[in-house]
């Protein structure tokens, strides 16, 4: 049973490693180095031994000297002695190999004694290859848009698939779409847009979601149960159905080419599911606070200032997160109530921009990563809030 589960876990390992190499190899390719042959067979050869040379001298050696000794025979095998490869080229085989290495520590011949071993390797492996591939495959489009960004429109027209970088220039060559984009498309101005309907839009919701939520949340009142089981209705119909219908009325009410326009529309298509996810964390929360605040004769509207919204920041901010970026990221209601360029959002300026042909690639691709990094840092920074707004009201207390 140990010499199957073994012969089993240094195949499974070798292809997980063949697959870390093969996307390094593909994004050096990408940068312009030429890698002849992939090797495949060198690298199948070298993970197999690695792989038995961890499960029967592993014990002898400490973690550290194996996550250093294992990567360095392997770069020096593949990255020197067959290939003549470069210095970052190698680096970088090196980190993968230390990555891979220390993910394969935890297996012994003591656990591999166990008779479902191998669904458990096999589970841990599929389960780092599937988070690993779609990793690869949602930051590689972003990958692609921020190195065009970089480049000149010379250098598009000679090669378009060369996603290489030459630092070798000057940072105001580099830079210059960006530099373009916000002294000749006005991007700097489609930022301020979109910042005040975003956060115009968050401050909105949250001031009808909380007092709503929390409505359903305590109180009793006629249609509650209806109104808490069928608040996200609305999203069973598709937006491109409510379109036509509020341009019309839109029109005449004069709330085309307005932010307070948009300010109507992204309220009123955040605000079910920001009542939703509030309302199961206001649910968690303790009775007997609020019991204890009424004694003290306190208002609903103190209970709500001075207890729940201090108790919920981690629900408010999570749905503040998520507001801010369905408003930020908002293409459809833009482009139909927006034509007038100095009212654009960033992606209708983007939209408005791709339509002409004139447009150089580089500076679209520029205003792409504009609109991106925002709310990329943005949900990096609070993504504990997330998490924890998100999952703490499923449990109530």
């Amino acid at each position: 049973m140990r010499t199957k589960n073994t012969i089993i876990f240094s195949f499974i390992s070798t292809f997980f490693l063949i697959f870390l190499i093969s996307i390094w190899k593909i994004l050096a390719t990408l940068q312009g180095l030429n890698i002849q042959n992939f090797n495949l067979q060198i690298i199948f050869i070298l993970g197999f031994l690695i792989s038995l040379a961890h499960l029967t001298i592993g014990n002898k050696i400490s973690n550290f000297y194996k996550s250093i000794f294992f990567p360095l025979i392997f770069v020096i095998c593949d990255g020197y002695l067959i290939q003549k490869l470069p210095l970052w080229y190698n680096f970088g085989v090196f980190l993968i190999l230390y990555f891979f290495v220390n993910q394969i520590k935890k297996y012994n011949f003591d656990n591999l004694k166990e008779e479902h071993s191998t669904q458990v390797i096999l589970f841990d492996f599929l389960t780092l290859f599937g988070i690993l591939f779609f990793s690869f495959v949602i930051l590689f489009p972003f990958y692609m848009m921020l190195i065009t960004s970089f480049k000149t429109q010379i250098a598009l027209l000679v090669n378009p698939l060369d996603f290489s970088i030459n630092f070798g220039q000057d940072m105001k060559d580099l830079f210059k779409s960006y530099f373009v984009i916000f002294k000749s498309y006005k991007f700097g101005k489609y930022i301020i847009t979109s910042t005040i309907v975003s956060l115009g839009t968050v401050i909105i919701t949250l001031l009808f979601a909380i007092p709503a939520a929390y409505a359903i949340a305590r109180l009793n009142f006629f249609g509650k149960t209806f109104l808490s089981t069928s608040i996200l209705i609305i999203y069973m119909f598709p937006a491109i159905v409510l379109v036509i219908p509020l341009y019309t009325v839109f029109s005449q009410l004069g709330l085309r080419n307005s932010v307070e326009g948009l300010l109507i529309v992204y309220t009123a298509t955040t605000l079910p599911v920001a009542i939703y996810m509030l309302q199961g964390y206001f649910k968690s929360i303790p009775k007997e606070l609020e019991e204890a605040a009424i004694l003290d004769k306190l208002s609903w509207f103190g209970i709500i200032t001075k207890i729940i919204i201090p108790l919920s920041i981690p629900a408010i901010s999570s749905v503040a997160l998520y507001v801010f970026m369905i408003a930020w990221n908002e293409f459809l209601f833009s482009l139909m109530f927006l034509d007038n360029p100095n009212s654009f959002t960033l992606s209708r300026a983007i939209q408005y921009l791709s339509g002409d042909a004139e447009t150089p690639r580089q500076y679209l691709m520029a205003g792409s990563v504009v609109v991106t990094l925002p709310v990329l840092f943005i949900f990096v920074y609070f993504e504990k809030y997330l998490v924890s707004g998100l999952t703490a009201g499923s449990v109530k207390g």
